[in-house]
């Protein structure tokens, strides 16, 4: 999770009544942390906030299945820069097609477009500083995990 991510959230915990936060299990992606400890990030950082319309879960299936079983009408996407909506946009589509569920697009803010969690993790794996781009509750998680991997 990153700050843009956190971004998006809580810009959309203003727009609607519930908001569901989703990690998306995907097989052919090998993230920094398990299922369920990216649940836990997300919640950690949003519980400092203390939105009350906001839930995190996680799905192994389609993302559309999920929107169905909460009745979800909207996916929201962060958009950082030309490339994000291109590569989205086909998602969009198949989305609205497999459960007539809409994608709306949010621009990243200015000040943090340029963030994204490869670029965190990068800085991180060379000693950089990485405050500001993550939520505080990240960063300690983060120097355990680059600690694991240079173990392995």
């Amino acid at each position: 999770m990153t700050a843009g991510h956190l971004d998006v959230i809580e810009r959309c915990a203003r727009f609607f009544d519930e908001v569901h936060v989703v990690v998306a299990v995907n097989a052919a992606k090998t993230p920094m942390f398990s299922e369920e400890t990216r649940v836990e990030i997300i919640r950690k950082a949003l519980e400092e906030r203390n939105y009350r319309n906001i839930k995190v879960a996680s799905t192994t299936g389609l993302i559309t299945d999920y929107c169905k079983k909460v009745g979800a009408t909207v996916i929201v996407k962060g958009l950082r820069q030309n490339g994000d909506y291109e590569a989205e946009l086909g998602m969009a589509l198949v989305n609205r097609k497999l459960a007539d569920v809409e994608t709306l697009f949010l621009p990243a803010a200015p000040d943090l477009e340029h963030i994204s969690s490869s670029i965190v993790k990068d800085v991180a794996r060379h000693g950089g500083d990485v405050t500001g781009m993550v939520p505080d509750c990240v960063i300690p998680l983060l120097g355990e995990a680059l600690n694991d991997e240079k173990r392995a």
